[in-house]
């Protein structure tokens, strides 16, 4: 395809995003057979320096789904944005990538066959779920006609399979039942999506889709459900006390809150949403979805775009951040006008350290790291700019 023809995509899909509709956003998505895979833009001088500090200091590895090849392919990046690279190519919709705890593999979901929407996420018959390393070698189909598959373990997983979830080893045995929303009245048949076990494994933190939507905890042994609030992609810190997700109020229309959880119940009010607010970036691109925390605690990735809203369609590009830092500290590592989502970080050794609490203190600059400029991204920096707060519909 040629830059001409990707632009004329490009353009198309943000006309259409502009309008919210969902019969316009479908046309989007499916106008030349997926998602638009856009161009590559350049960072200007200041943005290059800020991935090399931030990143650099980091020194870490970080995966995500991107349209730039095609339907959805997962690339691979160092922290400061250098060394991009795929690691699967093909025409599937390969998306929702999480490194093991040690980083030897990452578990993701394929589309079964070419393009699927996200907001098929849970249907049957769609996606599988496989296992890749981060070089791109050993690529291991895992769970059958499964998605949103998280890792429990270096060897096991939990997953969802449209109103319920299951948790097995991927070294063999029998799947086993967690929850199906279908037979809980409290769940209403919602779909449930993006489970996240607690660090001691008595809880699973959900985002509810379809006749629900909210975020909340399902207790496994009371068998009991705790709405934590509005918003989606429920997730826990590693230290397992808090829980952080996305809420539709912002600057740009959505943000990052997180509360700290005693077992299932938070232990302090979400009335004031600014008083547990983690990231809302300035700027016009401060549309944050895809969050999550590095296992230290320390850094946070995500993806947030300027317009247009749809998950696997929109110009997301990708964050980092170190947590309690200033929020225009944050710094935007692609600069590509095709769809980048679903961020993972790993950072060698973070794992031996102690988690970061929500609140904590940033460090003194490291000496930066060296970057290959000419594999960074590629688009002039945003302006920050004051907006109103606004909510907008979650999927």
């Amino acid at each position: 395809m040629n830059r001409r023809h990707s632009l004329t995509r490009l353009r198309l899909c943000w006309a259409l995003s502009a309008g919210a509709a969902a019969m316009g956003a479908a046309s989007c998505a499916t106008v030349g057979g997926g998602p638009p895979s856009g161009s590559e833009e350049q960072p200007d001088d200041a943005a290059k320096q800020g991935m090399r500090e931030v990143g650099g200091k980091a020194h870490g590895l970080i995966v995500w789904s991107s349209s730039r090849l095609g339907n959805h392919d997962l690339f691979t990046m160092q922290t400061d944005g250098s060394n991009v690279r795929p690691i699967t190519k093909g025409d599937n919709v390969d998306w929702f990538p999480r490194f093991s705890p040690d980083g030897a593999r990452i578990l993701f979901t394929r589309s079964k066959k070419g393009w699927v929407f996200e907001r098929d996420a849970n249907s049957d018959g769609k996606w599988d779920i496989f296992t890749v390393a981060p070089d791109g070698s050993e690529l291991t189909k895992v769970v059958d006609n499964a998605s949103w598959g998280t890792w429990i373990g270096n060897d096991e997983i939990v997953y969802a399979r449209s109103t319920a979830l299951y948790r097995r080893k991927l070294a063999g045995g029998d799947e086993t039942l967690l929850v199906d929303s279908s037979k809980v009245t409290d769940l209403d048949g919602a779909l449930l999506q993006q489970p996240e076990m607690s660090k001691d494994g008595n809880y699973v933190a959900i985002t509810l889709r379809g006749s629900k939507r909210e975020t909340g905890i399902w207790d496994l042994q009371a068998k009991t459900w705790t709405r934590t609030g509005e918003g989606c992609q429920i997730n826990w810190y590693p230290h397992g006390g808090e829980v952080y997700w996305v809420h539709p109020t912002g600057n740009g229309g959505s943000r990052v809150l997180h509360l700290p959880i005693a077992g299932n119940k938070p232990t302090k009010s979400d009335t004031d949403l600014d008083a547990i607010t983690l990231i809302d970036i300035p700027g016009r691109r401060s549309h944050e979805y895809f969050p999550q925390l590095s296992a230290d605690g320390r850094w946070l990735v995500w993806a947030a775009t300027q317009r247009g809203h749809d998950h696997d369609i929109a110009d997301y590009e990708i964050y980092l951040w170190e947590v309690g830092s200033p929020a225009e500290k944050a710094v935007r590592l692609t600069y590509h006008s095709g769809n980048d989502r679903w961020p993972d970080v790993f950072i060698p050794g973070e794992r031996d350290q102690q988690p970061a609490p929500a609140a904590a203190a940033s460090e003194p600059a490291a000496k930066p790291s060296p970057v290959d400029e000419e594999s960074a991204g590629k688009q002039p920096a945003d302006k920050p700019t004051a907006r109103p707060k606004k909510k907008r519909q979650h999927r």
